[in-house]
Parts: C-alpha cells; structure tokens; sequence
C-alpha cells in the first residue's frame, strides 16, 4: 500500500484524454508539423525539415535527425534524458515519457506539440 500511495504521489497519470497524449514537459515551445515514428536508426532518414520526430527514445545516432525536427516526442525517459539535453541544447520544444506516443500517432499524422502544458495533439490523420 506504501508503494501504491508513493506511485500515486509522484507519478504524471498519462492517460489519452479528450485525443491528447500528455508528457513530461523538458523544453518549451509550440511547434505543429507531420508526425514521423522512428522505431530503430534504419528509420531515421524518414526525418525531414520541419518533422516531428517521435521515438521510443533517442540516442546519440539521432542527433541528425533531430536537428531537422521541428519538435521532439518520446514515450520513454524524463528530464535528464538524452532527447531531453539535445532538445534543449538546440532549443527544440520537447516531450518525452508520454508512454505510448509512438503506437498512438502515425507517420503523416499532422500534429500540435504544445510544450508548454505537455499535450500533443493530432490535428488530422
């Protein structure tokens, strides 16, 4: 029950509500741009100018990819994370820990990122 009671506590409740995706917010910012779910690095070319890239999570064989996104979305990591620091260093709006951005959004999917509440929405599939 202690543990129950410590996870209610301090865990964001990441529930899809009203279409919207929550998350932990890490950089902020507004940005509105095509959805692009890179699932392992043979996806990473799919990133164009202005994307949104939305990952699992990002490691440093990211970096170009995520220099052309307009905005960064990850289901996993938190404030320290690396998406986190790249997103800040290029001063990219950020999102991560949204726990299952990557299955509720597709490639194509025009998105808003509001970085400032932690909401991602579609805009249209």
């Amino acid at each position: 029950n202690e543990l129950e009671e410590w996870k209610q506590k301090f865990s964001k409740n990441h529930e899809q509500r009203e279409g919207a995706i929550e998350g932990i917010v890490v950089f902020k910012g507004i940005a509105k741009g095509k959805a692009v779910i890179v699932k392992d690095r043979d996806d990473l070319h799919k990133v164009q100018e202005g994307d949104v890239l939305i990952a699992r999570l990002t490691t440093p064989d990211s970096i170009m990819a995520m220099k052309k996104a307009c905005a960064i979305v990850t289901d996993l990591g938190g404030i320290t994370s690396h998406a986190a620091i790249v997103a800040r260093e290029f001063g990219l709006p950020c999102i991560v820990g949204t726990k299952y951005a990557t299955k509720a959004l597709k490639d194509g999917d025009e998105i808003e990122i509001d970085a400032d509440k932690g909401i991602i929405r579609k805009i249209k599939s």
